[in-house]
């Protein structure tokens, strides 16, 4: 089902709405108790809050457009998409965009390709919804979905003469969109029969995705994630690139679990608020932009190459019986900045592990390596050992750390 669909107010209702929202007369609560579709009234705040002007047209890319299309994969299977859907003579448009909501192609009728214009409705102009505002292309995008929207329903007035259907295109491997298919035109292309027509064609130019993708070699990368001590980084091909908090969270959590995750479970183990989906994915599409398409998976979000991390591997050499391995990597506390729940957990779960089987080692030189650590400084027990079991000098250290332990505790 196209996302949002169901009974919509009429036509000079939502244009008078429209008015008044942008005008500031009507507030995030009235708009929902409308009978605007949920998903144009959830389009048209996100576009309010992010600052779109409601009378601007959307702006254009700060790339070269022979640039974009150069590494973009629907490149190839553009002949499939016009033998498919454009027709010079039909009064409607077909428009490709890449996944960042940049056109890369406005093709059909000339006459309509030429009005369409003068909202800037053209091959390297930003039509994601941060940019446009509610639009087809750009909120299938934000929501990956599928989408018909008609008229006003458009945050920007100057496409309220325009009525468009998009449908996501997806990497045929990872699943992760690459682009969307959009045909705007009249109210022809806002119906049921429109909305199937893009849908095949968007099938089947996926379909060509994956014959093109048999043909292409698919060398696996070297990657290695830093997730202790430090600031956390991705080791790529030679070059270090670093990580926000949330993405190295993202990386950490699903390098724990291999066999995905739904957006909802990432949402819980992001953040114990109610933290939006939509902020999810949004997250895991910049993401994407950062490490590659080719790393992550989508429905469940996976990683689909093999991703090392020194956590990963000092939890190997606990596990191995090498301890003085697992120290040497552990240099301190996994992402020690988080506050992620499903983070804190493996946090715990790590340090843990290693002051258990640095205890059972009972080799003295293991345990004063742990206790350097910033996990250990306030391990009473830990410095009790030292206490009973070390040199002079080792107790000397002990007994201060012990006096200044007991101090905090009072």
């Amino acid at each position: 089902m196209v996302a949002g669909s169901r009974a919509v107010a009429s036509v000079g209702a939502v244009a008078r709405l429209h008015s008044m929202f942008v005008d500031g007369a009507v507030d995030d609560a009235a708009l929902r108790a409308s009978h605007l579709r949920r998903l144009i009234a959830e389009s048209w705040q996100r576009s309010r809050a992010g600052g779109v002007n409601p009378d601007g047209g959307a702006p254009s890319g700060s790339e070269a457009l022979d640039a974009l299309r150069a590494r973009n994969p629907l490149t190839g299977v553009m002949p499939v998409i016009r033998h498919l859907l454009v027709d010079d003579s039909a009064g409607a448009m077909v428009a490709v965009a890449d996944r960042d909501g940049t056109l890369l192609w406005v093709e059909g009728d000339g006459a309509a390709v030429r009005s369409a214009a003068a909202m800037n409705f053209a091959p390297g102009a930003d039509w994601s919804e941060s940019a446009a505002g509610t639009n087809a292309p750009g909120t299938a995008l934000a929501l990956d979905a599928e989408v018909q929207i008609s008229g006003s329903e458009h945050f920007a007035r100057l496409a309220h003469g325009w009525n468009c259907t998009a449908v996501p295109i997806h990497d045929p491997v990872t699943r992760a969109a690459v682009g969307v298919l959009d045909v705007t035109g009249g109210p022809e292309v806002a119906t049921p029969q429109a909305l199937a027509l893009v849908r095949a064609a968007a099938l089947a130019v996926e379909g060509q995705l994956a014959v093109l993708r048999l043909t292409e070699p698919a060398p696996a990368p070297s990657a290695r994630l830093r997730l202790l001590g430090a600031r956390p980084v991705l080791e790529l091909e030679g070059r270090t690139v670093p990580l926000t908090g949330r993405h190295a969270d993202i990386l950490a959590l699903l390098g724990r679990h291999p066999e995905g995750l739904t957006a909802d479970h990432l949402a819980l183990l992001l953040d114990e608020r109610d933290l939006d989906v939509v902020t999810v994915r949004a997250e895991v599409s910049r993401l994407r932009k950062t490490i590659g398409a080719d790393f992550l998976g989508s429905r469940p979000y996976r990683l689909l190459r093999p991703l090392a991390s020194d956590a990963d591997e000092a939890a190997t050499s606990i596990r191995a019986g090498r301890v003085a391995d697992a120290l040497a990597v552990y240099r301190g506390p996994l992402l020690p900045n988080s506050q992620a729940p499903g983070v804190v957990r493996l946090r715990a779960e790590l340090a843990g592990s290693l002051r258990s089987a640095v205890l059972a080692s009972r080799d003295l030189g293991l345990l004063r390596r742990w206790l350097d650590l910033p996990d250990a400084r306030d391990d009473e027990h830990s410095w009790r050992v030292l206490q009973a079991h070390g040199d002079a000098r080792a107790r000397a250290e002990a007994d201060g750390r012990l006096a200044a332990i007991a101090i905090d505790l009072a």
